[in-house]
């Protein structure tokens, strides 16, 4: 699964053709599209900005898979009926909340839907964020409408105890890495939902071919992979979107750079590192 990053023209508005074009370029590579994540500014967008980014994307891929992030259980419920999978996004109204609410938040979505993943987001890439406790995570795997959990602590160790977890009770859950510092956990069992793909999802669906068929230049694209992964996500990490603009824009995928209003941005400089990252990437 792959990030989708909503590009925004210079003047303000959403760039909704190179939206469309980007979430059709994923579904073409093989990645299942994920709109309305961190990587499409989802805690910055109004709630009619929202709709029409899952309505356009629904209507794109014409029953094809997709995911959404959903702040709350009326955002699921859309993205349900839309045919979609909700991602349960830590929102501003649960900033404060116990793993005890978000667990008993997950039991009630449960009874709304038939099908959900859950998201724990760590505090750097929103305030909003949280990670949970193995004893909660245990309890998510006990809701059998929850069927796979993105986890972005940017951390391997509790994310290697999820898998343990994970395959010790219900082998066909699905551990979501969303840590884009080691986009190698897939070799030891993660599946992926990364904001990092959004920069090149051909080349990450060549990687997971490589991988599938046990070719060993998997390594080296992956390490190529990783190097722009390092670029894009140092402090302040919610930068990692401008740089995402950014690529996609050296790439001629989308005509600016823009970012709305409160998302951090590079400095002048990062065009260059990033120009320098897609050469090695053989793309520039």
């Amino acid at each position: 699964m792959s990030a989708i990053l909503l590009p925004f023209h210079a003047g303000g508005d959403i760039d909704w053709a190179g939206f469309e074009a980007h979430v059709a370029r994923t579904a073409a590579a093989g990645l299942v599209p994920a709109v309305n994540m961190d990587t499409g500014y989802v805690h910055l967008l109004d709630e009619a900005q929202r709709s029409e980014a899952l309505d356009r994307a629904a209507s794109l891929l014409g029953g094809g898979a997709f995911v959404a992030g959903a702040l709350d259980e009326w955002d699921a419920t859309r993205v349900a009926e839309l045919g979609g999978t909700p991602v349960i996004v830590p929102s501003d109204s649960m900033a404060h909340a116990s793993d005890a609410d978000v667990l008993a938040a997950y039991k009630r979505l449960a009874k709304s839907v038939d099908r959900f993943i859950g998201f724990e987001l760590s505090p750097v890439f929103n305030p909003a964020g949280r990670i949970w406790d193995l004893d909660t995570y245990r309890a998510v795997l006990a809701i059998p409408q929850c069927i796979g959990a993105k986890h972005s602590s940017l951390r391997r160790e509790p994310e290697w105890d999820r898998l343990r977890l994970r395959d010790e009770l219900r082998p066909e859950f699905q551990v979501l890495t969303g840590n884009d510092l080691a986009i190698d956990m897939v070799m030891y069992g993660s599946d992926y939902l990364l904001g990092l793909s959004t920069f090149a999802p051909d080349l990450f669906a060549e990687r997971d071919r490589l991988w599938e068929q046990g070719d060993p230049t998997f390594h080296h694209l992956n390490d190529a992979l990783q190097h722009l992964g390092n670029v894009a996500f140092r402090p302040p990490i919610p930068a990692y979107r401008h740089d995402a603009a950014l690529f996609l824009q050296l790439r001629g995928w989308i005509g600016s750079d823009a970012t709305p209003e409160g998302a951090p941005r590079r400095p002048d400089w990062e065009r260059d590192v990033l120009a320098d990252a897609a050469a090695r990437l053989g793309i520039l």
